[in-house]
């Protein structure tokens, strides 16, 4: 929508009250015009005026920090009004943190820009920014972050996946005590609960997050979200006073602070509350409503689900065609690329059986045929029972239509009941076999567990035996190191040792662990640490920074990084510290693009010397092969001690 245009719609809008949210947008102090009060986290004053403030402040503003604030809170909160105007604030805010090298708030635009390209069915590009935001941001952004990626699954209907979000992002929100994020993750289980038809456990959560909502003492854009996810949960379980209340409370702080979207979604489900109860005026009028806020919003899910709303009341009250035209405008803003099926799906069944009711029976039979695949994808194929049976309508029909100008009305009435029993014979020979199918498929799965356990056994008992058989290497190397003499063949034999010992390291997380094929790097890599130091008897003297989050990957993978690693820290602890002297070695293992990543090793000691440069020992040597063995590249980096750094390529599967 053009700007100018938008500006006058809206001012017409919250002048004629069909808007009337209010309150003085003041997000900087009079006295200090520059010190910032951030939006819905220590404000709430988010009036109809407050984004136009920030944008004519913006470029006052020096400090890099408090610009970028201030601008991703434009982009993000312009979503709750226009989608366009919001992603063009977000682009700007990209560019700028671009060019000046941030890389935390370039991750944070990202977080914006995905949360804005959702909201406009762009379900692929909102995961790629999001997922390439994962490793820019800090900790206390994940939650939020994975927020979005669980909106992406939800829209794909891909519920699994939404509530593994749902609950990492729960776990970021316990670990840093964020209220704000805790309370998110309990209104997305409590909108996934109600998508599996788990109400009772959707009302559960749904309460459980409105009382971290009010914890915080704020009202926001979530918490507006949760009083109407609480409302359908209510309506759901028919208890519909309940529900109306939340709604009411929803649409009452939307209209408050201008949250379109959210205005839309209220109004939509307070019609189908109405629809339910029978009030067919009253849930005419919050279609209406509903439509307008996402026209403004210019939000394609928003408007497809208002029609969605609008066909299903004029189903509702016997308004069939009026109801098809509805749905036909529905469907038809579902682009190929929209994303959600959970909602196109219910406007394909309305569609088919107001099709069905006006006998276009072809015409409902395809749309039927849509809703089952849509309904298939989002859970399982069960409407075989619904399609066989607008099948045999649609097929007796046209026989009807055929024989109609040459059989009397008494052979059109025995015909009609002919194929209405054998529909009946077939329908119950159908339930038979699938009584019986199911049965055998559950003895199928039965012992397919038991064969699963078995071997998951044999494999633990494998990796336990290879660990000890390790271990034994250890100790016989031990052994026969205290009957030589020469220290450098000691030397050599410590080594080889210590290499052993790494490799047993591994295949003893592998059988103690829940994951039989693969391995956690950090605290394998800390476990390793650890033991180095203490065989050179340098515990306190060198500390081992380990700058990576916990990450998995595949055995073929972890037994060449950790060997590399041990040789590196052998290296350093035998060279770069003489006299004892105290150090630091960083060990990093960062996610690259294209199954790659990055293993970066850097300590603070004196350094390569000219003489160590000259000489290649089985160290090197090694370490050179198991870089190759892993597709990788090892480069060093000039620095005060030592920087290796380590390109390596991922299995596909990993």
């Amino acid at each position: 929508m053009n700007r100018s245009l938008y500006q006058i719609i809206f001012s017409g809008l919250l002048l004629g009250g069909i808007i009337p949210f209010s309150g003085k947008a003041q997000p900087f102090e009079e006295a200090h015009p520059l010190s910032y009060k951030k939006v819905f986290v220590e404000t709430d004053q988010f009036g109809a005026g407050y984004l136009d403030t920030l944008a004519l402040k913006l470029p006052k503003i020096k400090n890099d920090t408090l610009y970028f604030s201030v601008l991703n809170d434009l982009a993000y909160y312009w979503h709750t009004r226009n989608l366009d105007s919001a992603l063009k604030y977000t682009v700007r805010g990209l560019d700028t943190t671009q060019k000046k090298k941030n890389l935390v708030w370039n991750g944070r635009f990202q977080i914006t820009q995905g949360a804005i390209l959702l909201r406009m069915e762009r379900l692929d590009d909102a995961f790629y920014v999001l997922q390439q935001a994962k490793s820019k941001v800090t900790e206390a952004d994940q939650a939020f972050l994975n927020t979005q990626l669980g909106y992406v699954f939800e829209r794909r209907g891909q519920l699994d996946k939404a509530a593994d979000y749902a609950e990492i992002s729960l776990r970021y929100g316990e670990k840093l005590k964020d209220k704000k994020a805790i309370a998110l993750a309990y209104s997305d289980l409590s909108n996934l609960f109600w998508k599996q038809n788990k109400f009772e456990k959707g009302l559960e959560f749904g309460l459980r997050s409105l009382d971290q909502f009010e914890a915080r003492g704020l009202e926001d854009l979530d918490y507006d979200f949760t009083l109407f996810v609480v409302g359908f949960n209510y309506m759901a379980l028919k208890k519909f006073s309940n529900a109306k209340n939340y709604f009411t409370r929803s649409i009452a702080m939307g209209e408050k602070y201008g949250f379109y979207n959210n205005l839309s979604d209220a109004y939509i489900f307070l019609a189908e509350l109405n629809i339910q109860l029978k009030f067919y005026s009253e849930a005419f009028s919050a279609a209406s409503h509903a439509i307008q806020y996402a026209r403004l919003l210019d939000n394609n899910f928003m408007v497809m689900r208002s029609w969605l709303a609008l066909g299903q009341i004029q189903y509702a009250r016997g308004d069939n065609r009026e109801a098809i035209n509805s749905l036909d405008s529905c469907i038809r803003i579902a682009t190929p690329l929209f994303g959600d099926k959970y909602y196109l799906n219910q406007a394909y069944q309305t569609l088919g059986n107001a099709l069905a009711r006006e006998r276009r029976y072809k015409e409902a039979f395809e749309a039927y045929a849509k809703y089952d695949t849509l309904k298939g994808q989002l859970y399982t194929d069960s409407a075989d029972q619904r399609m066989s049976l607008l099948q045999t309508q649609f097929d007796v029909k046209e026989k009807e239509i055929t024989i109609s100008a040459q059989r009397l009305a008494l052979k059109q009435q025995r015909l009609v009941q002919f194929y209405a029993v054998s529909f009946i014979i077939l329908l119950f020979l159908f339930l038979i076999f699938l009584n019986k199918a199911l049965q055998i498929n559950r003895r199928k799965n039965k012992l397919l567990e038991k064969q699963n356990k078995e071997k998951e056994f044999l494999l633990k008992e494998i990796h336990h035996r290879v660990k000890n058989n390790l271990e034994v290497v250890s100790s016989l190397v031990s052994l026969q190191t205290a009957q030589i003499k020469d220290p450098a063949v000691v030397e050599a034999m410590n080594e080889i040792q210590s290499r052993v010992y790494s490799m047993s390291m591994i295949h003893r997380r592998l059988y103690l662990g829940k994951n039989l094929a693969t391995i956690e790097m950090k605290d394998y890599f800390m476990d390793l640490g650890k033991y180095v130091l203490e065989g050179f008897g340098a515990v306190g003297q060198i500390t081992i920074h380990y700058d990576m989050i916990p990450t998995e990957l595949d055995i073929d993978t972890a037994v060449p990084l950790g060997l590399i690693v041990n040789e590196l820290l052998t290296n350093s602890l035998k060279h770069a510290f003489p006299g004892k002297k105290a150090g630091n070695v960083t060990l990093s293992l960062t996610p690259l693009q294209g199954f790659r990543m990055l293993l970066a090793y850097e300590d603070d000691g004196i350094g390569s010397q000219a003489k160590d440069t000259e000489k290649k020992g089985f160290g090197l040597s090694l370490i050179e092969l198991l870089t190759y063995q892993i597709s990788g590249k090892m480069e060093k980096k000039k620095a005060t001690g030592t920087r290796i750094e380590l390109d390596f390529k991922l299995p596909k599967t990993a």
